[in-house]
Formats: C-alpha cells, sequence, structure tokens
C-alpha cells in the first residue's frame, strides 16, 4: 500500500479517536482494515506524539497543552457541568463528611450543597469555600498550602500532610481528562498526587467528568483508578465514549 494511503487512514484513525473511537477492533471494523493494521498505526501515530495508547485502544492527545484558567473553565460546557452537580448531591447524605476536589464542576456541588442541613466539607478549593461559607450549618476544613493560581486550589506537601490528618466518607474529584486505561489526567504532578491521597481518605470515590473529558489525554501527569469508583458524566457522552469505561470492573457510570 502507498505511503499517502497509509497517512490517510492513519488520518482517519486520528479523526475517529477524536470523536471518542478508541477501541482497536471498532477501529478495524470501521476502517475495514486488520487488527495487525490498526496496531501498527496506533503505535506509529503514537510513536509521533499524536495519540497515547491505551490498554486496547488510543486516546486523544491534545496539541493546545495550555491550561485554562478557572474564569475559563467556568464558560465551558456549563450545563452539563450543573447537571453532573445535581446528580452527585444526590449521592450525599445529611451528616456527611466531603472532600471536595478543586474545579469548576465540584464548586458547582459546592452550590447545592448550601441549606442541605449537616455536612463536614474539606477542601482545598478556593472558589468552594467561598460558596459554602455563607452556610452556618456546614462546617469547613480548609486543606492550606501552595495555591495553584490557575485553577485555584492548594497543592504540595502542606496539602497532603493536612489532609492525612482526616477521613471522609466521600470524595468528589474532578479532571482535566480521562482515559479509562489510564485514569485522571491533570497538568501537574503535585495535582495527580493529591487526588491519589484524597482517594485513600475517602471510603467512596466519585469523579465529575463532562463528556468532552472522556478519552481525552491532553496533559502529562496522571492519577491511576485502582480501587472503586464512580463516574458521573453527561448525557452527550456518546456509547464510544462510554463503552471503554463500562468495561471496567471497579467502575460504575452514572450519566445526568
Amino acid at each position: 500500500m502507498s505511503s499517502f494511503k497509509t497517512r490517510e487512514r492513519q488520518q482517519r484513525i486520528l479523526n475517529l479517536v477524536h470523536k471518542g473511537v478508541a477501541d482497536v477492533e471498532e477501529l478495524s471494523r470501521q476502517l475495514d482494515v486488520s487488527l495487525s493494521t490498526i496496531r501498527r498505526d496506533l503505535n506509529r501515530l503514537a510513536t509521533e506524539g499524536r495519540l497515547v495508547r491505551t490498554y486496547g485502544g488510543a486516546a486523544f492527545v491534545s496539541h493546545d497543552r495550555r491550561e485554562q484558567t478557572v474564569n475559563e473553565r467556568m464558560l465551558m460546557q456549563r450545563q452539563q457541568k450543573e447537571a453532573i452537580a445535581a446528580l452527585a448531591a444526590q449521592q450525599i447524605q445529611e451528616g456527611d463528611t466531603l472532600i471536595l476536589d478543586a474545579g469548576t464542576t465540584t464548586a458547582a456541588l459546592a452550590r447545592l450543597l448550601c441549606g442541605r442541613g449537616d455536612l463536614h466539607v474539606i477542601t482545598n478549593n478556593i472558589e468552594a469555600l467561598t460558596i459554602l461559607a455563607s452556610d452556618p450549618d456546614i462546617r469547613i476544613t480548609l486543606l492550606g498550602g501552595d495555591v495553584r493560581k490557575l485553577s485555584m486550589g492548594s497543592v504540595g506537601p502542606l496539602t497532603e500532610l493536612a489532609l492525612a490528618r482526616l477521613s471522609a466518607d466521600k470524595v468528589f474529584l474532578g479532571a482535566d481528562g480521562i482515559v479509562a486505561s489510564r485514569g485522571l489526567c491533570e497538568a501537574s504532578s503535585d495535582q495527580a498526587y493529591l487526588k491519589d491521597k484524597m482517594m485513600e481518605q475517602a471510603d467512596a470515590v466519585f469523579v465529575l467528568a463532562d463528556s468532552s473529558k472522556l478519552g481525552f489525554a491532553g496533559q502529562q501527569a496522571w492519577t491511576p483508578m485502582n480501587r472503586p469508583w464512580t463516574l458521573i458524566t453527561d448525557g452527550d457522552a456518546s456509547a464510544d465514549k462510554l463503552g471503554p469505561f463500562q468495561q471496567l470492573g471497579n467502575l460504575t457510570v452514572l450519566v445526568a
């Protein structure tokens, strides 16, 4: 086969992966080529840095790795985030102790906690802090540390030290991206490691991720998801995007 046809097929693979088609067998079916051909193409594209190889398939890599500010992210997927937050709020009972991660979707959840009665919220999310401070019934524990101005969340050794002295019923995490076979991706190793520590301190783990983040591997730091957890996403998530997650044995998927 000519190199032109090979590159044309590889571009079609990139287009499909970008749309959420990440499975080798599905790519083979849609392009009508052998599994071995697809695997060779995926390996080539991964070597070129155009996608990330995952178990049984691939994930999209963004070439714009500039981390967006909180203000920018607040305007993105806003309705979806509010729907996800509403479904997440249904998982919370009065008297719960919660860990809220930094992020705009967890901040949307914080808004829904006001007026919910007796809760204890442990958070590194400065936006969530300002929202929850108005409710006299919610006890707040702020995790100190170094403030990342892009995410308006605290990170670093001091944050981890405070967290290690606490425990919670549930943790609600955000993420820049999420890949079924790799976990959550973040812009920094400090953020990725803190998510790992948050999970260790909670009985139940929830990840709040809108559909645009499913299969997205645009950042370089990762948090593996090895324990049972629940993904809460929105109704725009296609079957192709959800498929790899629904095959995980330790995951429950809730769609808002």
